[in-house]
């Protein structure tokens, strides 16, 4: 299930980060944010949100080599 709620565990062995890595990218005022649901205290994630933020991370895509030739 794509739409599933993941937590910060969940989140940093799916992106194979540090936990750390997680709660930095969730701080007020983080370069490239992770997208984020806050309920409370604890910080839960979607896992098309985080699919749609790696996508957008993406560099050197192979159709960008076939518009330069």
């Amino acid at each position: 299930m794509e739409d599933e709620l993941l937590t910060v565990a969940e989140v940093a062995q799916f992106l194979r980060v540090p936990l750390s890595w997680v709660y930095e990218r969730c701080r007020e005022g983080a370069i490239d944010p992770l997208p984020h649901l806050k309920l409370g205290k604890y910080l839960r994630f979607r896992k098309t949100d985080l699919l749609a933020f790696v996508n957008g991370l993406r560099r050197g895509d192979s159709r960008d080599l076939s518009r330069k030739a």
